[in-house]
């Protein structure tokens, strides 16, 4: 393995390259925290706004399932929302040894768009597949396994049998696959979770009145709906005390935040640990173990999978030649930026273009 060079980058570091003055009144307050860093128009940077921008999230369709009988529903390469209005369903990734029990009132959020079944909590029933969603106009119920559309007259004041609503979502953009891949597979968020589920109250009610009385825009409606439901999903779950450390974590978190803003915006600039934890208020040893520990992995081993990420965006979607890629990405040597790159994709910066663009390339 490659052990990251201290600047982070292969570069030797000018004296007082990239040094920043200190901040008129910066430092740490005595009981450790630090306001976030502002961008250069004076407001603090909104890292999770600028990745969902890049990924270009869309918000497809939505649609009620209420089956009246033993069903197992089958999702497959798309991500998924699932909100339980009644009774009790059991989602299953498929292939995992255990199934997640999701009642009334919980969200489930599958944002990787894993292959997953929900099934009723009685005996189990043959697979129904589920391509595509039922779209939004009109407000139609997905067909049960018996073939009726699974509804009764007292479906809406029943509490037993159950019913969801399901949303799926696309990712426009490949790279969203880097951010999507360091959070769990299944993101559920249990009912009754005070006000971080308010937000997903208001967004669920809007989009029932919108297929239960559907009209002009109405589709856009939901969909924009949707875009709204995964955010606040990714939010509410990042705030949380049994969330996984991952980059929404770090990104949503005022004492590193402002590092993770920095390195989204210029990932081709010899940072140093020394540097980032500067933007911070914080100092080395400080910021290093927070970061660690919010974000899951040392900030060497992040700002490489940042570059690296944006390398794969260059090759993509650029003509640059894979030297003029590794030096936009902080590499001055071709031979390093080919190194790491095929460490991280297994295929060279050129085979790794070819694919890409053919179609076959995929990011792990």
């Amino acid at each position: 393995m490659t052990v990251p060079p201290r600047d982070f980058a292969d570069r030797p570091r000018s004296p007082g390259e990239g040094v920043e003055p200190p901040r008129e009144g910066a430092g740490t307050p005595a009981d450790g925290t630090a306001a976030p860093a502002p961008d250069p128009a004076g407001q603090p940077h909104d890292l999770l706004s600028e990745l969902l921008r890049s990924v270009r999230l869309s918000g497809e369709r939505m649609a009620v399932y209420a089956p009246s009988g033993p069903f197992s529903v089958g999702f497959s390469g798309v991500g998924t929302l699932h909100l339980v209005e009644e009774g009790e369903v059991l989602l299953r990734i498929d292939g995992a040894p255990r199934a997640e029990r999701a009642r009334h009132g919980d969200v489930i959020l599958l944002p990787r768009g894993d292959a997953h079944h929900i099934s009723g909590t009685g005996e189990p029933a043959p697979a129904t597949p589920l391509t595509p969603a039922v779209p939004v106009a009109p407000a139609a119920r997905i067909a049960a396994p018996d073939g009726s559309d699974g509804s009764t007259p007292q479906d809406a004041a029943a509490p037993g049998p159950p019913r969801w609503l399901c949303g799926t979502f696309t990712i426009g953009d490949p790279r969203a696959s880097h951010l999507l891949a360091s959070l769990p597979p299944v993101i559920v968020l249990r009912g009754g979770g005070g006000p971080a589920l308010e937000g997903l109250e208001v967004a669920r009610r809007m989009i029932l009145l919108e297929m239960e009385s559907p009209s002009q825009g109405s589709a856009v409606m939901v969909a924009r709906i949707l875009d709204l439901l995964f955010i606040q999903i990714l939010r509410a779950w990042a705030a949380g005390t049994g969330a996984e450390p991952n980059w929404l974590a770090g990104a949503l978190d005022p004492q590193i935040g402002p590092a993770l803003g920095a390195v989204h915006r210029d990932p081709g600039h010899d940072w140093s640990v020394e540097e980032l934890a500067r933007t911070c208020s914080l100092s080395r040893s400080a910021f290093s173990a927070r970061f660690a520990a919010r974000v899951g992995k040392p900030p060497a081993t992040y700002l490489a999978h940042v570059r690296l990420d944006a390398a794969a965006d260059l090759l993509r979607g650029t003509s640059l030649a894979v030297g003029a890629v590794g030096d936009r990405v902080g590499y001055t040597s071709e031979a390093a930026f080919s190194r790491a790159f095929k460490q991280r994709y297994g295929r060279s910066p050129a085979l790794w273009r070819r694919d890409a663009r053919a179609g076959a390339g995929t990011v792990p």
